[in-house]
């Protein structure tokens, strides 16, 4: 068991980068907002104060084709016994093997465990008898993981999912009902073992759970990735942590995103918070920083005036049960010149970031024109995605499209499409393509 000391309390500021300089008549207002969190602990776990409980349940997929090859099932196993090994005393967890149905796998009372010597021994005995058979209704796994999850009083919420392929056993709607049914109601990580699922299933159960994804083509690589999600997961402190906008009248909201450290669009997932006020959900926080690009359209105004375009705060529920309490905050300002060269200076941050946008765009638009069979599209669009990686120094993104296309120039963005390409690879890159890499300031 890894051995966590007793968690803090993190503290959170709020920093905005942005040009405030608009020209006469200029109406776009675009910021960097970079939000830290520290002094909780990246091992300390799951608190506030250190009194609020935890809860994680791993999921594994146990379907049939998790036999071929054999090495997929012990391999997951191995990773999710990994898992349990890294779980801090005192952690509520469960663990549910999903097929068709979804079925407690441990502790198997309706309900979860207690992390302690005892009940980590007792769970990994259990995965011992954990073996293939079955389709794959991944939408049953997470409701499952909800009632669980839902049987104590916890603070912080979060899935662990592996499935090796393809939704099959339920529509995509039935899919989708439930991650709406579980957003906002736990985090989850998801993860694709082998090259035969699809990669837009498991990015979309992240994306709108709040997680990460990612891509184990090896199986042998699941008890390392398993850890170390794990251990992540012990470092939250803080949960359901929302980015609140507010903006004066006749301010519109034109998007707001997460940048770093993937891209994630908040901007459809807003709810009203008051007059003129809406909160984005952010998750569950550690010892991190994450960056967000907020873009405003302001009422156009004469040279010399200025203007708060928007305030942004960290807003956190209050454990009491009361009103939700702000964290930190920070402004966005417009101030109307005639000087050309400050108006039309445009922000490193988020020239930076804006960049890395388009990057993740690109790469998607790129592999999808190459799986139609598009070669020119998918050229143009690889090249562009090389020649931003080079610019930007997202040195791992480059190393990933180097297997997909063969680099005449970087800085041109001139490509050649590989003839053949490894599903492995080809997946990795599409799976990665969110990930970003931060602005050196």
């Amino acid at each position: 068991m890894a051995n966590f000391s007793k968690p803090t309390v993190p503290q959170f500021s709020v920093d905005v980068y942005q040009n405030e300089f608009l020209p006469e008549g200029g109406r776009d207002v675009n910021a960097i907002v970079t939000v830290a969190s520290t002094g909780g602990g990246t091992a300390g776990g799951f608190a506030s104060g250190g009194t609020a409980a935890a809860g994680v349940v791993i999921m594994v997929d146990c379907s049939g084709s998790m036999d071929y090859p054999a090495t997929k099932m012990r391999g997951a196993r191995e990773a999710t016994a990994a898992a349990v090994d890294t779980l801090r005393d005192g952690t509520h967890f469960a663990v549910v093997a999903g097929t068709h149905v979804a079925k407690e796998v441990y502790p198997g009372n309706g309900g979860l465990a207690v992390a302690d010597a005892r009940t980590r021994a007792e769970a990994k005995e259990a995965l011992r008898r954990l073996s293939a058979g079955g389709g794959t209704a991944i939408g049953t796994w997470l409701r499952l993981a909800d009632r669980l999850l839902s049987s104590a009083e916890l603070t912080i919420r979060h899935g662990i999912l592996l499935t090796d392929g393809r939704n099959e056993h339920e529509s995509p709607e039935e899919l989708r009902a439930a991650l709406d049914a579980c957003a906002g109601r736990f985090t989850c990580d998801a993860r694709g073992v082998g090259t035969d699922w699809e990669v837009k299933e498991v990015t979309g159960i992240a994306s709108a759970l709040l997680g990460t994804a990612d891509i184990v083509a090896d199986p042998a690589g699941l008890a390392a990735d398993f850890t170390a999600m794990m251990e992540h997961a012990m470092g939250k402190g803080v949960a359901d942590v929302a980015l609140r906008l507010w903006t004066p009248v006749g301010v519109e909201i034109v998007f707001v995103k997460q940048v770093a450290p993937s891209v994630e669009d908040l901007t459809g997932r807003r709810t009203e918070a008051g007059p003129r006020a809406g909160d984005y959900p952010t998750g569950s926080w550690g010892d991190e920083s994450r960056d967000y690009h907020v873009s405003v359209r302001v009422p156009q105004a004469a040279v010399g005036r200025e203007m708060l375009a928007a305030r942004v705060s960290l807003i956190a529920p209050d454990p009491a049960g009361g009103d939700p309490h702000p964290l930190s905050q920070g402004l966005v300002r417009a101030v109307w010149t005639d000087d050309l060269a400050m108006s039309t200076s445009i922000n490193p941050q988020v020239a930076h970031y804006t960049g890395q946008a388009e990057l993740a765009d690109v790469i998607q638009q790129g592999l999808d024109a190459r799986k139609s069979g598009d070669r020119d599209g998918a050229t143009a669009k690889l090249g562009r995605a090389v020649q931003l990686a080079a610019a930007s120094g997202n040195a791992d993104t480059a190393k990933l499209l180097s297997k997909v296309v063969d680099v005449v120039d970087a800085a041109t963005g001139t490509v050649r499409l590989k003839a053949k390409v490894a599903e492995a690879d080809e997946m990795t890159l599409e799976t990665r393509s969110t990930k970003t890499v931060r602005v050196k300031r």
